[in-house]
């Protein structure tokens, strides 16, 4: 475990909590966490996981913006449910990243995990973007995401990064339920 793995974890953790709370403050702490576990995951010999992180700081730059701005009238958007194309298209989108990135991994050598490492880049990017328009279903493909993430983080002996997407993963639910409630509550 280093400094920076540890500084990730901690900065990861308040993005999930303060994302269950729909506050906007998880964006900052996403963004915090993002770079820190660039470092992380370059150095377990990850680089998707790496370019992933980096992605997602800027999709977190992006749903800073869509939480504040970005709702009806530029106000605040609230929790509610995708489309069901947009979902069936995420899927796909999901399935063709993968293989994409996968093989892109696999042709550079670089990645001890490349079709893992390309699915969770690929899915991950789906679910922050579907966070940062706040739709229910985010946490369902997290729940996905931190299923996979726990046993490849372990495979590469990131034992605190396997414990946060454990704490994840049981957050995933928790945020779930409480944007479910959103949801009933607005109606």
């Amino acid at each position: 475990m280093s400094l920076i793995e540890a500084a990730g974890v901690l900065a990861g953790l308040g993005y999930v909590v303060f994302a269950i709370r729909e506050s906007v403050w998880c964006w900052p702490s996403g963004i915090a966490s993002a770079i820190a576990y660039v470092v992380v995951f370059q150095g377990a010999r990850l680089p998707g996981q790496a370019v992933l992180q980096a992605i997602l700081g800027v999709v977190c730059v992006y749903g800073w913006w869509a939480w504040s701005r970005g709702g009806a009238a530029q106000g605040p958007l609230v929790v509610s449910k995708a489309r069901p194309a947009v979902l069936a298209a995420l899927a796909v989108a999901i399935a063709v990243g993968t293989l994409a990135v996968g093989w892109l991994l696999q042709r550079s050598n670089e990645s001890v995990l490349p079709f893992w490492d390309g699915g969770l880049v690929a899915a991950s990017l789906a679910a922050q973007w579907m966070a940062a328009r706040k739709w229910l279903e985010n946490w369902l493909v997290w729940i996905g995401v931190n299923v996979v993430s726990v046993g490849v983080f372990f495979s590469q002996q990131l034992h605190l990064t396997t414990a946060l997407y454990v704490l994840y993963l049981a957050m995933a639910f928790v945020g779930y339920r409480a944007w479910t409630r959103a949801i009933a509550r607005a109606a």
